[in-house]
C-alpha cells in the first residue's frame, strides 16, 4: 500500500498493511531542546528518527496542495502598535489587537510555531456594521482565492500516492476569530440573529469555495478546526452547538460525501465527550487529538461509539514526558485495544512539548512502530 491508501484504510476501519506512523510533531522549543539531547543540528527530525529506528525511508515524491485559500482576502495590515514592559501590542492580520511577549517575534501570534501565550484586547467585529464590512473579505471567487497554477496543481494531485488533507475553520472557531470567545458566547444569548447570520455566511462561503476546488480534486480528508472545549466541559452547551453549528456541519458533510471525500474530521482540544454524539449525527467520522489531561477516555469512547467515529492522537503527553514504565503503560492502555478494531492512527494527544525528551520520544516511537507494523 502507498501512504494515501494506508491512511484512508486505517481511518475507515479497513485492513491497512501498516497503520500510519504519526507519533506527533514538535514545536520550535521542543526541537531546540531535542538538539541539546542528541538530535543533530540541521537534520529533518522525522527522517533522522526513522533512520535511528532502522525504518526504511520512502523516497519523498514532491507534494503539492490545491493552494485554495479560505482566509480573508485582503488581510488587515499587521503592525506593532506599542512595545513596552517586555510585550508587543499588535494589530494582527485578522484585525484583532493582541499582546505577546517580546521574547517572540510578533508573527508568532497567529502561527502554531511554538507554545506561546497571547492576550487579546479587541476583536475586529464589534457591531453589525463591522460584520457587514468583514464579509467583503470573503469572496469565494475573488482575486487570490484560487492560485494561478490551480489547474496544474490538480493535474499533479490526480496521481498522488500521499493523502491530501484540506483544513478549514469550523463556524465556532471562525466566529471566535471575528468576535472573541466571550463576546461570541454572550451574543448567542443576546443577539442570536447575528450569530445565525455569521453561521449562514461561513457555511455558504466555505461551501462555494470548496465546491470550486472539488470540481477538480477531491481530498482524502477535510479537517475542520473547531477548538470548542475546556479541560472538563465544552465551551457551549450541546444544545447551542446543535442549534447554531450542526446545520453548517451537515451542509459541508453532504457536499464532501457527495463528491467522494472519505474522511471528514473535526479537531478540537479539550473535553469532547458531550460533543461527539452531535458530530456523529451530522456525519463527521473522525476526531482528534483526544487530550487525556482534559478527561477524555479514548478507550471508553470506542466502546460507546464503535465504528461510528475514528480517532487520531489519544496518547497522554504527560506519560511520554515521564518515560519508562509510565510511558509503556499508557501506550499499552490505548494503542492495542483501538488498533484491534481499527479506525485509529495513534499519536501524541497534541503538539509534542519540550518536556518530552528526545530519548523518550525515540523510545516511544519505537514502541508505536512495533505495534503499528513498521518494526
Amino acid at each position: 500500500m502507498n501512504d494515501r491508501e494506508r491512511y484512508v484504510e486505517a481511518l475507515l476501519f479497513g485492513m491497512p498493511d501498516k497503520v500510519p506512523l504519526h507519533p506527533g510533531g514538535p514545536r520550535e522549543s521542543t526541537l531546540a531542546t531535542w538538539r541539546m539531547q542528541g538530535l543533530p543540528q540541521e537534520v529533518n527530525w522525522y527522517d533522522y528518527l526513522l533512520q535511528t529506528l532502522h525504518i526504511p525511508l520512502t523516497p519523498a515524491n514532491p507534494r503539492t496542495t490545491p493552494g485554495v485559500s479560505f482566509k480573508m482576502i485582503p488581510t488587515f495590515e499587521e503592525k506593532v502598535l506599542e512595545h513596552k514592559d517586555g510585550h508587543y501590542i499588535v494589530q494582527d492580520w485578522m484585525g484583532a489587537i493582541t499582546e505577546i511577549s517580546d521574547q517572540y517575534d510578533y508573527t508568532y501570534i497567529r502561527e502554531a510555531r511554538d507554545f506561546v501565550t497571547r492576550k487579546w484586547h479587541r476583536f475586529p467585529v464589534q457591531s453589525w456594521e463591522d460584520w457587514e464590512q468583514m464579509q467583503a473579505r470573503y469572496l469565494p471567487n475573488g482575486p487570490g482565492r484560487f492560485p494561478a497554477d490551480f489547474e496544474q496543481r490538480c493535474d499533479e494531485l490526480s496521481t498522488r500516492d500521499y493523502p491530501l488533507q484540506i483544513t478549514v475553520n469550523g463556524p465556532f472557531w471562525q466566529m471566535r476569530e471575528w468576535l472573541g470567545l466571550e463576546n461570541l458566547c454572550m451574543l448567542m444569548i443576546t443577539d442570536p440573529d447575528l450569530i445565525a447570520d455569521m453561521c449562514r455566511f461561513w457555511q455558504n462561503f466555505v461551501h462555494e469555495t470548496m465546491d470550486g476546488m472539488l470540481a477538480r480534486v477531491v481530498p482524502d480528508v477535510v479537517w475542520i478546526n473547531e477548538d470548542m472545549a475546556y479541560k472538563a466541559h465544552s465551551m457551549i452547551s450541546p444544545a447551542m452547538a446543535h442549534h447554531f453549528l450542526a446545520p453548517v456541519y451537515d451542509n459541508w458533510v453532504t457536499l464532501l460525501k457527495g463528491k467522494g471525500c472519505p474522511v471528514i474530521a473535526l479537531d478540537s482540544d479539550g473535553y469532547i465527550a458531550d460533543l461527539i454524539p452531535l458530530w456523529i449525527e451530522v456525519g463527521i467520522n473522525c476526531t482528534g487529538p483526544v487530550e487525556v489531561a482534559a478527561h477524555n477516555d479514548i478507550v471508553e469512547y470506542r466502546r460507546l461509539y464503535g465504528t461510528k467515529m475514528a480517532f487520531t492522537g489519544g496518547i497522554d503527553k504527560r506519560a511520554l514526558a515521564k518515560g519508562g514504565q509510565a510511558m509503556v503503560d499508557e501506550i499499552t492502555r490505548v494503542v492495542p485495544p483501538l488498533l484491534k478494531q481499527g479506525g485509529f492512527i495513534p499519536g501524541c494527544d497534541h503538539g509534542v512539548p519540550p518536556d518530552i525528551s528526545w530519548p523518550n520520544f525515540v523510545e516511544y516511537t519505537r514502541l508505536l512502530a512495533q505495534l503499528t507494523g513498521w518494526l
